[in-house]
């Protein structure tokens, strides 16, 4: 179910699925999610363990065709472009489209280089130190390890390597900010600062986070998609899309009675 964007702050759709369906071998592991996602804003996928969101989300930057039997059909457009065309090139899909995963993972190397290893792969001719000064204050970091930036990213808190790893993200400057559960590792102090975070980054950035977290859907995105589970026969699950649309409506008023027993908390 397609959300009315009218009130999106009259913006342009980023990513557009159309009838897609998520294999692994023959199996359905997802199926027929036709969804528009809006540049510069958050949009929250949520739903139980084992509906696909995580599924859908690494469909937007080619990860999973690290996985020798996924396949898709249906469509997936960037832009308008198909994201699956055979002239796309993945590689420089993850570089437009940026991965922050469940549990912090700085590479074992200083602050400094985390940030600057993407931007030397890719040949950044500018200044290091002003890119990692103002990737690490996009991330809302500069100020704690401005002192330690020839310390190991591995050595600052856990919440403080999450906000590494969003840093490192922006360094490449991305044009969409993908989050696989960002805070379920993390402590309620450090949640509230990634969450922060993602409001000031949304001005500059498309977001899309998958959370388990009600309460985090709820004051942090402004869309969500709520995904279920069916099991077949064979007691195969397969996720699908229940209702996606503003994040208020899903939570305050929304149309499907599952959507309103998930969200209030009575299965999930």
């Amino acid at each position: 179910m397609t959300p009315n964007l009218q009130t999106a702050r009259q913006t342009e759709t980023v990513f557009r699925t159309e009838n897609l369906n998520i294999y692994y071998g023959n199996f359905l592991a997802v199926k027929d999610v036709s969804i528009k996602i809006p540049k510069h804003c958050i949009t929250a996928f949520i739903g139980p363990s084992g509906c696909g969101k995580s599924t859908v989300l690494r469909c937007f930057n080619r990860l999973n065709d690290l996985i020798k039997s996924f396949h898709i059909d249906g469509k997936i457009y960037y832009h308008d472009q198909d994201l699956y065309s055979s002239e796309i090139d993945p590689v420089e899909v993850r570089r437009q489209v940026g991965m922050v995963f469940q549990k912090p993972n700085p590479f074992p190397k200083s602050i400094y280089d985390n940030i600057a290893f993407g931007p030397r792969l890719l040949g950044y001719k500018g200044d290091m130190d002003v890119l990692v000064e103002r990737s690490l204050k996009q991330a809302a970091l500069w100020d704690e390890v401005k002192d330690k930036l020839k310390e190991s990213g591995t050595a600052i808190s856990g919440g403080q390597q999450q906000r590494l790893c969003i840093a490192r993200a922006v360094a490449v400057q991305p044009d969409v900010i993908l989050m696989d559960e960002p805070c379920s590792a993390l402590d309620p102090i450090s949640t509230l600062k990634i969450e922060d975070l993602l409001q000031e980054l949304k001005e500059q950035y498309t977001i899309i986070i998958v959370t388990h977290n009600m309460q985090q859907a709820s004051r942090a995105s402004d869309f969500t998609a709520f995904f279920n589970v069916q099991a077949n026969d064979k007691g195969q699950r397969t996720g699908y899309v229940v209702e996606y649309d503003r994040t208020e409506v899903i939570f305050q008023n929304p149309m499907q009675e599952a959507t309103r027993e998930y969200v209030s908390g009575r299965f999930g």
